[in-house]
C-alpha cells in the first residue's frame, strides 16, 4: 500500500512530457499559415516594384529600353542638374499641401452636413459619393472643357454676369491653371475624405454630448473639446491616404494642362513622365521615382509627428 502512495505521489509531481520537435515547429510555423498570402501580397505588390524602381535608378539604359549596364549615382547627378528640379518639387508640396487642407476643411463641414437628420439625407449622401465614382479623367477632361476660353461654361457664365469682359483662357496661365487643377483635385477628393469623417463621427457615442449638454458646454466647446478629439483617428487616416494619392496624382495635371505651358504647372509626377517619354532619360526617370517615393514617407512621417501619432499609438 506504501508502495502503491508512493508510485502515484511520484506521477503526480513529475513533470509533463516535452512536445516533440516536430509539434512544437508545427506550432510556431501555424501564424505562417495565416499570414503567408499577405506577407506574399506585400512582396509582390510593395517590395518587389520598390526593389525594380532602385534598381532602374542605378541602370544605364537607352531610349529603346536596353540595359546597358551599371551606372551608379549618375542618373540622381543628373537628375539634381536638371534646372526645373527645384521648382517642381517646391511647386508639388504646396500641390500637396493646399489640397489635403482644403480638402479636410471643407470634409469637416460636409461630414457633419451628413452627419445630421433632414429630410433626402439618403439622396445627399448619394450624390456626394458620384465625384467620387465617376472616372478622374473624366471629371478633369470635363473641366477642362468648362474652361475652355471659347466654348467653356465658365467664361459664358461670367460673361453673362458681366463680371469679365472677354474669354479668358484660364489653363494658359500657370497660376490660374493651378489654382483650377487644384478645385478638381479637392472636388475628386472631397467625397472620400466625407465618409471617412462621417464614419468617425458615427462612432462617437451619444451619451458624451448629453453629458456635455448636462454640463452647460456650448456648441463651439462641444465640437472642440469633444467632436474633433474623438475624430483624430478618422482624420489621421483621411490625411494619409489624401497626401498619398494626391502626391500621385497624374490624369488631372495631364489631362488639363500636361504640364505646360512648358514645365510650369509640372509636379514630381509629371515631370518624371516627361523625363521618360519626352526626354528619352529612363534612367533618370527612375531616379526621380526613388525620390518621390522619399518625398512621400518624409511628408507621412512628418504628418505623423505633427498629429502626434505616438501618444495615440499608447
Amino acid at each position: 500500500m506504501q508502495d502503491l502512495k508512493t508510485r502515484r505521489r511520484g506521477a503526480a509531481t513529475s513533470p509533463a512530457p516535452r512536445p516533440s520537435l516536430l509539434r512544437r515547429t508545427g506550432r510556431a510555423l501555424t501564424p505562417l499559415a495565416w499570414l503567408g498570402p499577405s506577407l506574399v501580397l506585400i512582396c509582390v505588390v510593395v517590395l518587389w516594384p520598390v526593389i525594380e524602381m532602385v534598381r532602374t535608378s542605378l541602370q544605364d539604359i537607352t531610349s529603346s529600353g536596353v540595359t546597358l549596364g551599371y551606372n551608379g549615382t549618375a542618373n540622381y547627378t543628373d537628375l539634381f542638374d536638371e534646372d526645373d528640379l527645384i521648382p517642381v518639387v517646391l511647386r508639388t508640396l504646396l500641390w500637396v499641401g493646399g489640397i489635403v487642407v482644403i480638402t479636410m476643411t471643407l470634409s469637416l463641414a460636409l461630414g457633419q452636413l451628413l452627419n445630421a437628420r433632414f429630410p433626402g439625407r439618403r439622396v445627399v449622401r448619394w450624390a456626394v459619393v458620384v465625384p467620387w465614382a465617376a472616372s478622374v479623367l473624366m471629371t478633369a477632361l470635363i473641366w477642362k472643357w468648362m474652361l475652355d476660353n471659347y466654348s467653356g461654361l465658365v467664361n459664358r457664365v461670367l460673361l453673362d454676369l458681366h463680371i469679365i469682359d472677354k474669354p479668358v483662357n484660364w489653363l494658359a496661365h500657370p497660376g490660374q491653371a493651378m489654382l483650377w487643377m487644384m478645385w478638381v483635385a479637392v472636388f475628386v477628393s472631397l467625397p472620400f475624405t466625407s465618409f471617412v469623417i462621417l464614419a468617425g463621427l458615427q462612432t462617437i457615442p451619444e451619451d458624451v454630448y448629453e453629458a456635455a449638454r448636462v454640463d452647460g458646454a456650448s456648441a463651439f466647446r462641444t465640437y472642440f473639446g469633444i467632436t474633433l478629439p474623438l475624430l483624430r483617428p478618422a482624420i489621421l487616416i483621411a490625411s494619409i491616404i489624401n497626401v498619398i494619392n494626391v502626391f500621385n496624382s497624374f490624369p488631372i495635371i495631364w489631362a488639363m494642362t500636361a504640364g505646360g505651358p512648358g514645365s510650369d504647372t509640372d509636379t514630381t509626377t509629371t515631370f518624371m513622365y516627361k523625363l521618360a517619354f519626352y526626354d528619352q532619360h529612363v534612367g533618370e526617370s527612375g531616379a526621380m521615382a526613388v525620390v518621390n517615393f522619399a518625398l512621400i514617407l518624409v511628408m507621412v512621417l512628418f504628418y505623423l509627428r505633427a498629429a502626434r501619432w505616438r501618444e495615440e499609438v499608447r
